[in-house]
């Protein structure tokens, strides 16, 4: 089961990395070939995008004997939500407001809270006590689409509302949120990947690390780096410390994406084109220049104008 687990998982970053590039589908054969790169295989794949087609997050139809696989509306959101958190380099400035989420799910369903719960902790959701949660950031369009999943409509309340005291924000943050620990997982991460982005470079230079290497080495970066979606709930500048390495990670975390771009790109086109009847990549996708780290970037260079 753990296998499966990882092996779903890894599925979702390629999703959300590279096929939603290319017209949100893939041939199943080509993602068996991609995932063998990893040591996963054909069976723990199988598996694991049946599982994901069957919770809703891609749908499949054949051609012929060939089985493809599409992302689901449900999951272009989520993977586009992903890739705005996951690129977006700096904290948002914030309008000094909280956003409630109250709800008393009834006894006959009870299997529905540890979902809700997992969903608002990926949203950037905090506990404030039992059945509310809050968050500073702008979340109602993530809040109608978890009222509308769970069709829970009669059982939640959901409020944007100011702090009048005699709590400070501050307070509200360290009670959700263990900021320490986020930032010991930022420290771990950079002092990890600092390392390895320098030993990668010297290797592309020198013309020593293939398109596949590339490809394994920046999925695995953005993978790891995903998982900060599952911790960090993205507080604004206001609320966050003054020595927070969440910057410096995403920085790092930019500049070694982008060491690896264009060759992991050329891997995962060939293996993409050659072997998927109905391929076809959005014209506009450019690997170098990522549309939310171009975004960030142009805001950078506007600042300082």
């Amino acid at each position: 089961m753990r296998e499966q687990l990882n092996t779903r998982s890894m599925i979702f970053t390629l999703y959300g990395d590279y096929i939603r590039h290319y017209g949100n589908e893939i041939w199943i054969g080509s993602l068996i070939r991609l995932l063998e790169a990893f040591g996963h295989n054909e069976q723990s794949v199988r598996a694991a995008i049946s599982r994901m087609n069957k919770q809703g997050w891609v749908t499949n139809r054949k051609i012929g004997n060939r089985s493809y696989y599409r992302l689901t509306d449900r999951g272009v959101r989520r993977m586009d939500e992903a890739a705005h958190r996951i690129f977006k380099l700096k904290p948002e400035i914030w309008d000094g407001k909280w956003r409630l989420f109250l709800y008393t799910i009834p006894e006959e369903q009870r299997h529905i809270r540890d979902e809700l719960r997992r969903e608002l902790i990926w949203s950037g959701f905090g506990m404030l006590s039992s059945g509310l949660w809050i968050t500073p950031n702008d979340l109602e369009e993530q809040v109608n689409d978890i009222i509308e999943k769970y069709g829970i409509s009669r059982h939640v309340n959901f409020f944007v509302s100011e702090n009048r005291g005699p709590k400070k924000d501050q307070e509200f943050v360290e009670n959700c949120w263990n900021i320490d620990e986020i930032n010991e997982r930022y420290d771990a991460f950079i002092k990890r990947y600092s390392e390895k982005f320098i030993l990668d470079k010297s290797k592309i230079e020198k013309g020593n690390m293939t398109d596949e290497q590339c490809f394994v080495e920046r999925t695995n970066l953005v993978h790891e780096y995903r998982k900060f979606l599952f911790v960090d709930p993205g507080l604004p500048q206001d609320l966050l410390p003054e020595k927070w390495l969440g910057e410096v990670a995403a920085d790092l975390f930019r500049d070694y994406y982008r060491l690896l771009a264009k060759p992991a790109s050329r891997f995962f086109e060939k293996i993409f084109m050659e072997e998927n009847d109905t391929a076809k990549k959005n014209e506009t996708y450019d690997a170098m220049a990522h549309p939310y780290i171009i975004e960030a970037d142009d805001e950078e260079k506007e600042s300082h104008q």
